[in-house]
């Protein structure tokens, strides 16, 4: 498998897993280094890295996401990470497109997904605006993950495709239809929102995962 090196984290990248036990996978798709910094302001130093060896070792993994489906399935397989991942036992946390692509499948680009979710996404209609671009709330909360985060509370969105609702549901956003925002199997976590930019309700989110 290839292997993406942050320059930054090259030198010392296992002292910094070892003490953070946290790797967010860096396969080129989308700005991921919001993420790190949004671990950072809660006092963990996350690695970037798509190695298998860092990964499988990480206590806990975020898989991000921001771009196109088709294009980050492709370099997904390229690396081999398309394999990797359904096999991870540690709790995994799927972020917009990394949530999108945790699906079955996904209408943007007719993409077949990783399968740990069994909901499909499809593309917002025209009765609504696309993408959906900004706060919207969530709701119908069902899950550890959202200990201390409030019914209703604003999150920030930016994207054309959404989950369908299912049996995985763990939250749900309504614009236009209701849709799934946050879905959980297993130890597989997914939020179409981004915690990261989601001010301190996404703060929480991130520390209750953290703490899973």
């Amino acid at each position: 498998m290839s292997k993406i090196t942050d320059q930054n984290n090259s030198s010392s990248s296992l002292k910094k897993l070892d003490e953070a036990s946290i790797v967010i996978i860096n396969y080129g798709a989308g700005n991921i280094k919001s993420i790190q910094f949004a671990f950072k302001r809660l006092g963990v130093d996350a690695v970037l890295s798509n190695d298998p060896d860092e990964i499988l070792a990480a206590d806990k993994i975020i898989f991000p996401g921001v771009g196109e489906a088709s294009t980050a399935m492709a370099m997904l397989q390229k690396s081999g990470l398309d394999k990797l991942i359904p096999t991870l036992k540690q709790p995994v946390l799927g972020i917009c497109l990394g949530m999108q692509l945790l699906c079955e499948s996904t209408e943007e680009g007719n993409t077949k997904g990783v399968g740990i979710f069994k909901t499909k996404v499809k593309r917002f209609n025209n009765d609504v605006k696309v993408p959906q671009m900004g706060w919207n709330v969530i709701k119908d909360l069902k899950s550890d993950l959202f200990s201390g985060i409030k019914e209703n509370e604003y999150m920030y969105l930016v994207h054309s495709y959404y989950a369908e609702d299912c049996e995985e549901t763990i939250a749900k956003t309504d614009y236009g239809i209701n849709y799934a925002s946050a879905l959980q199997h297993n130890n597989f976590y997914g939020v179409q929102f981004h915690p990261e930019k989601s001010s301190l309700a996404g703060a929480k989110i991130l520390q209750n995962f953290i703490e899973l």
